[in-house]
């Protein structure tokens, strides 16, 4: 088995020796540092929201009909480009739920995702969705122990599937994804994508790191190289075993990328993938006035309060914008800097997200700013050096037994009348 490997000398022989073989002239400069690439645009990607399928693949998920119309509505409203439903083949009640979801008039172009098979095709098409995914793994692995078939095979089906597709519906959306892409030979990889690419029949093409094995650098130079090869519009999906789904994701758009697929709270097969709440902190970031006329972040916690309470988890507390400590803000030194201008410990703006910021007092770490602080929102006015004693009290009780919000205000209500 051969996984992409990226040596920057033996990539630039395999890839040169590959176009020789298929007697096309290089499409880019091997050797060059600076090639062109189609810059990230924070106006032109789009998100591929994929909780309704990749999320219904979560150990714990069992969704019912009702309940992914609330989460499509929800998605919608969120302003999610694309969302993904679950193959029609899979049941007749996943049929049903694709019919019944295309039929909604969502803003958002509703998906499905399907196999590198024909009669998974023909059921798709009679869906009424606005596009179909089609994914196919190349992979040694997947080759030998999942669906047996060669790359000429590949191609051949691959080529026969899309072209039913087209001609059953010429205005429907199609996306062509490899699975596996990391762990497929990178020879094999684009022979698949340019012999598909001259049949002129897709959109889109994927990219999946299916198991999470990419490094930010491996997805860069994938994703650059199908980039410069390449047209279409380009979509990545990232696994999260090894914890890089959202840097993955992220350098695949400075890449060049244009899709990216999400799911809320990162569910999904295992460790789940790219998770939505992730992807919008990391692109906010970069530009937030962007990313909020791009989507309405203050109805991010309640979609994934909904998924959350659907699956039955809990948000986890280090979650990225949406998580209990998200916004918390505990030992002094920051505390203080915080009160001051938020920004010196925030690079997000809880309120850009309908949320607000914590300051804990109850600890020992606390500091005599934010006891101050807590007095200015009880209406106390206490003079520094009583400042000064109530703070150590605090600090002295918090070291030996838990406090309470309220026991503090007691304590401060104490002070101002003494």
């Amino acid at each position: 088995m051969k996984n992409i490997a990226f040596d920057r000398v033996k990539f630039a022989f395999d890839i040169e020796r590959f176009f020789i073989c298929m007697s096309q002239p290089l499409p880019f400069d091997l050797t060059s540092d600076t090639n062109p690439t189609n810059a990230m645009s924070l106006h032109d990607f789009s998100i591929v929201e994929t909780t309704l399928r990749e999320g219904e693949q979560f150990c714990k998920a069992r969704f019912s009909s009702s309940d992914k119309v609330e989460i499509a509505k929800a998605l919608d409203s969120f302003g999610v480009e694309y969302i993904e439903l679950t193959s029609p083949r899979v049941s007749i009640y996943s049929r049903k739920d694709c019919h019944q979801i295309a039929e909604l008039g969502l803003k958002s172009k509703v998906l499905t995702h399907i196999r590198c098979n024909l009669e998974d095709a023909k059921v798709a098409v009679d869906t009424g969705v606005d596009g179909i995914n089609i994914v196919i793994g190349t992979s040694d692995l997947l080759r030998y122990f999942s669906h047996g078939k060669s790359i000429e095979e590949i191609i051949e089906i691959a080529s026969k599937v899309l072209g039913f597709i087209r001609q059953a519906n010429p205005r429907i959306e199609l996306r062509f994804s490899t699975e596996d892409s990391f762990r497929s030979s990178l020879s094999d990889l684009l022979r698949v994508y340019l012999e598909i690419d001259r049949l002129g029949l897709v959109d889109r093409f994927g990219i999946a790191d299916t198991v999470g094995i990419a490094t930010p650098s491996q997805v860069f130079e994938l994703v650059k190289i199908l980039r410069q090869t390449t047209q279409k519009d380009i979509e990545f999906h990232g696994h999260n075993d090894t914890g890089c789904a959202i840097a993955n994701s992220y350098t695949a758009l400075e890449a060049g990328a244009t899709h990216i697929n999400t799911t809320v709270l990162g569910i999904g097969e295992r460790n789940g993938i790219t998770p939505l709440e992730g992807l919008v902190a990391r692109l906010y970031v970069l530009n937030p006035e962007a990313i909020e006329r791009k989507y309405a972040l203050g109805s991010l916690g309640s979609i994934c309060k909904l998924v959350a309470d659907k699956v039955g988890v809990e948000i986890p507390f280090d979650r990225c914008i949406v998580g209990s400590a998200s916004f918390s803000h505990k030992a002094g030194i920051h505390t203080k800097a915080v009160l001051k201008n938020s920004r010196t410990y925030e690079i997000i703006a809880p309120e850009d997200f309908g949320l607000e910021r914590t300051m804990l007092i109850d600890h020992p770490l606390t500091g005599k700013y934010a006891i101050s602080h807590r007095c200015h929102q009880l209406g106390l006015n206490l003079s520094p050096d009583k400042l000064v004693v109530a703070t150590q009290k605090i600090k002295d009780l918090a070291y030996t037994r838990q406090i309470s919000l309220e026991g503090i205000d007691r304590i401060l209500v104490e002070f101002s009348q003494s």
